[in-house]
């Protein structure tokens, strides 16, 4: 069975006024002192943000286990120094980002200006075991229609700078300001997947091909696909059932690839609307249906993709969990839906970082 890893971005927040603090290498230092850090948080562009990995997994009740346990630790070493974690793809409060101390980030700012300054947004990447390159430009080739629906699932960044957005995903719209961002062309091969690759470095655009934004891609340091669409969702349930779709999406195409199937032959302008639609809609309204590229709501789009991936989701042992997610997701709403719901009710944008404080610690 395919392993699967995730790396979660969270926010760190004052616990009082909600806004966001620049205490990510304080955070770090307290967790590099702890064993059970090492190996596991990271330091990120903006000093806002704290990231974590966790150890790929083929059982998706350990992979929740394991989320939610990282959550919880990054949350105490957060507490250590007065400050706390949410799992928030945007700040619903308004916010400076601080660059981080680091050759890389210094470089990126001066090549791309505000798009660094602005760039405080928070993802959530899945991994997933390939067995070469060859088959993972296949599964690159084959996802690509499907990628707007787990961005519609995962959505849970509707405020940005103390305003509505008016989008359910508004970071992947700030993170489509990179110049290498996006869906991608159909590649054909490992072979053709790699020029294109070294041809974008060459350029001097990007400074490596760590810097590769697609939506998905080969993974630089890990032999797997990445898939790297998703907001950081609010719940680690949530988390769990994209990592098992994006697991099924890839069992799935390589099938189709070594039955010598086709890809969709999709235009990146038809994917691109798609992405849109899913940013704005999220699950409230509609979305591209991947067959016809025509809107339809979007509870039957998302129900296409479990019918497109059932197959492989049944051999995972990984149905029934996430039909129960995906029915609590339409039922309850994603976290863009979560958040609007709370300033509702709250009408304070400072209540609804702490209420998504208690649930990114709960779930």
């Amino acid at each position: 069975m395919r392993t699967v890893g995730v790396e979660e971005e969270l926010l760190l927040v004052d616990p009082a006024t909600g806004e966001p603090r620049a205490l990510s290498a304080a955070v770090l230092a307290r967790a590099f002192q702890d064993d059970s850090g090492q190996d596991v948080f990271e330091k990120e562009l903006h000093e806002q943000m704290l990231e974590f990995a966790t150890h790929p997994q083929a059982d998706m009740e350990r992979l929740h286990a394991e989320i939610v346990r990282c959550r919880g630790e990054a949350g105490r070493h957060a507490g250590g120094i007065g400050c706390a974690v949410a799992a928030l793809a945007t700040s619903p409060l308004p916010v400076t980002p601080a660059i981080g101390v680091n050759r890389r980030y210094e470089w990126m700012a001066e090549q791309y200006g505000v798009v660094v300054h602005e760039q405080l947004v928070l993802g959530c990447h899945v991994h997933v075991s390939v067995d070469s390159d060859e088959e993972g430009v296949a599964v690159i080739d084959r996802v690509r229609p499907w990628l707007p629906v787990l961005a519609a699932l995962s959505a849970n960044s509707p405020f940005w700078q103390g305003r509505d957005s008016s989008y359910s995903s508004y970071r992947s719209r700030v993170w489509q300001r990179w110049p290498s961002a996006g869906p991608t062309e159909l590649f054909g091969s490992a072979e053709r997947y790699h020029r294109r690759v070294a041809d974008m470095v060459a350029t001097g655009t990007i400074l490596d091909d760590g810097m590769v934004y697609f939506d998905v891609r080969l993974s630089p340091r890990y032999p797997t696909v990445e898939f790297r669409v998703a907001d950081v969702c609010l719940d680690a349930s949530t988390a769990v059932v994209l990592a098992a779709l994006a697991r099924a999406l890839v069992d799935t195409a390589a099938r189709e690839w070594r039955r010598g199937a086709e890809p969709a032959g999709d235009s990146v302008s038809m994917l691109r609307l798609a992405a849109w639609r899913a940013a704005r809609s999220g699950l409230t309204e509609e979305l591209l249906l991947p067959e016809t590229m025509r809107r339809m709501p979007a509870e039957r789009v998302v129900r296409a993709l479990i019918e497109h991936t059932g197959e492989a989701l049944a051999a995972a042992g990984d149905l029934e969990r996430v039909r129960e997610g995906v029915d609590a997701l339409l039922r309850h709403g994603n976290g863009a839906r979560v958040q609007r719901e709370l300033l509702e009710r709250t009408g304070s944008l400072r209540e609804v970082v702490a209420a998504c404080v208690r649930r990114t610690q709960a779930t």
